[in-house]
């Protein structure tokens, strides 16, 4: 955050000598990349707090909402950068190419050493890659301001200035809209990609001899390693509840790692399913079938 914050201030006053828009972007990226990284290193403090009454999962959620203001501000960056842009190519100004060279040349060298310390962080967490992708936006800006300045000290040719910075936005777009969604799935207790809680009402009981269905199906994340599930089994006669939920708990774990799983047994002549497709299904386990009133 030092680092990023520091070089961002040598940046604008380059850009305002040397009129460059490929450093002045840049320059505006650090900005938000400072305060970014910032609200992720808070995030991943608030993370170590202990889950109390009222904040029952703890603190784990502020990594990703962390991670979904990173997103939005770097796709205002690009919408900022893309307008810029256009704008300079009707009517490129001067700019200095010495002076761009070396103040790029210097952000390179900040942000090369930025990018490494972040990566060498967790790279599973969401708010870790939320800051990292900030970061890289801040790398790529310098690479394009690089060779931008090389350009035009050796031809003249000034809209190379914002055509780069076009190039540098529609790559620094893509990965902010990439953590942006992810985070909001995971903010709408979205199930996590490599689930299906449809296939899996179909597998367990094909897994498992001791379980005759499975409905009721919810999976969703606290954080990108948290998974989280919830379901109502319905074992065969005979067999006993404990085992059940243990054969369960057993088989989520193996094969899709889930931490927190909870499983409600059912021993009932018949239960209506409402599972995550919506649909409506009726189970008969045991026993004849009540007329409807009846207890």
């Amino acid at each position: 955050m030092i680092l990023t914050g520091g070089f961002m201030v040598a940046e604008v006053a380059g850009s305002l000598v040397t009129g460059s828009l490929a450093l002045l972007a840049d320059a505006g990226h650090m900005l938000t990349d400072s305060a970014s990284l910032a609200l992720a290193w808070v995030a991943a403090r608030l993370t170590q707090r202990p889950a109390n009454a009222r904040k029952t999962y703890g603190y784990h959620r502020v990594q990703v909402l962390a991670a979904f203001v990173n997103g939005l501000a770097l796709l205002l960056i690009v919408g900022w950068i893309l307008f810029e842009a256009v704008r300079r190519l009707w009517a490129p100004p001067e700019v200095a190419g010495t002076g761009m060279l070396a103040i790029a040349i210097v952000g390179l060298v900040v942000n090369i050493g930025v990018f490494w310390l972040l990566h060498s962080g967790d790279r599973d967490n969401i708010n870790i890659r939320g800051a990292l992708l900030h970061v890289l936006g801040d790398l790529l800006g310098s690479v394009a301001a690089i060779a931008a300045a090389v350009v035009i000290m050796l031809t003249g040719w000034m809209p190379i200035d914002p055509l780069l910075s076009l190039l540098a936005a529609a790559l620094i777009a893509r990965s902010a809209w990439k953590i942006t969604s992810q985070s909001a799935h995971i903010l709408l207790e979205g199930a996590p990609a490599h689930i299906d809680s449809a296939q899996l009402m179909h597998d367990i009981p094909h897994a498992l001899d001791d379980i005759h269905s499975v409905h009721h199906v919810h999976v969703w994340s606290l954080t990108p390693e948290r998974v989280m599930i919830t379901l109502h089994a319905v074992p065969h006669d005979g067999v006993d509840q404990d085992h059940a939920i243990m054969v369960i708990r057993e088989y989520l774990r193996k094969h899709f790692d889930i931490a927190h799983i909870t499983v409600q047994i059912e021993r009932q002549t018949y239960c209506i399913e409402r599972g995550p497709g919506i649909g409506e299904r009726t189970h008969e386990h045991g026993g004849p079938r009540h007329a409807r009133g009846a207890p």
